[in-house]
């Protein structure tokens, strides 16, 4: 079977990559005009279709007591059109909980990956970059969270992300300070590691202060 790709498939080209129905009665933030391709909405940029998608989900919770992964799919893709079990698993896997298991989407990280579930299912893959999704995020009211400290930027996703472009940004400072990198080299190594490391962290804190 040929991989999909999720760029070429009717969401994306869309910018709506949940594929949400269009009614005329759901008036979306950033809907493109027309705003519909005749069954699903059309959006003029992704991050407000990432947008709808969290609205609408935050809606079956709050108004239709959709608080599992199994109510929220069965609602979302009804099994007349869609293979809800299959499409279920999929989502609840991509979150790390059970089917049955009560979850609160008004939780950023909890709604970052019941979000980022339902677009692999709905794409076959997921063409965003996790900042990309973030943005959608933040339109409908969410705040990306901060890695709080040093452990946690180094297990957790979202803090493995600044983790990584902090440690990137003190390569690219590293690349131009030679003579100081040369002064280390001839230091004890206990020492020249020591400071290594608290130029490191000194830099994490000020991103995650300043960002």
């Amino acid at each position: 079977m040929a991989k999909i790709d999720p760029t070429q498939t009717r969401g994306y080209r869309n910018r709506n990559p949940g594929n949400i129905e269009h009614h005329e009665r759901n008036k979306w933030l950033g809907l493109d005009n027309p705003p519909s391709d005749g069954r699903f909405c059309r959006f003029v940029e992704h991050r407000y279709g990432i947008r709808a998608l969290a609205v609408l989900l935050m809606a079956y919770q709050d108004r239709h007591d959709c608080d599992t992964v199994a109510k929220i799919i069965e609602r979302f893709a009804p099994k007349s059109e869609n293979p809800t079990k299959n499409y279920a698993t999929v989502v609840a896997k991509n979150l790390g909980v059970g089917l049955n298991d009560r979850i609160n989407v008004h939780d950023p990280v909890t709604m970052y990956r019941l979000v980022e579930g339902i677009i692999r299912f709905e794409l076959g893959g997921m063409p965003y970059a996790g900042n990309e999704l973030w943005e959608g995020l933040e339109l409908a009211g969410f705040v990306r969270p901060r890695p709080a400290n040093i452990v946690e930027a180094a297990t957790t996703t979202t803090g493995k992300g600044t983790l990584a472009a902090t440690l990137a940004g003190a390569a690219a400072v590293a690349s131009q300070a030679e003579p100081v990198i040369d002064a280390l080299g001839r230091l004890p190594w206990q020492a020249a590691l020591a400071l290594v490391i608290v130029a490191a962290i000194g830099v994490l804190i000020w991103r995650a202060k300043w960002a």
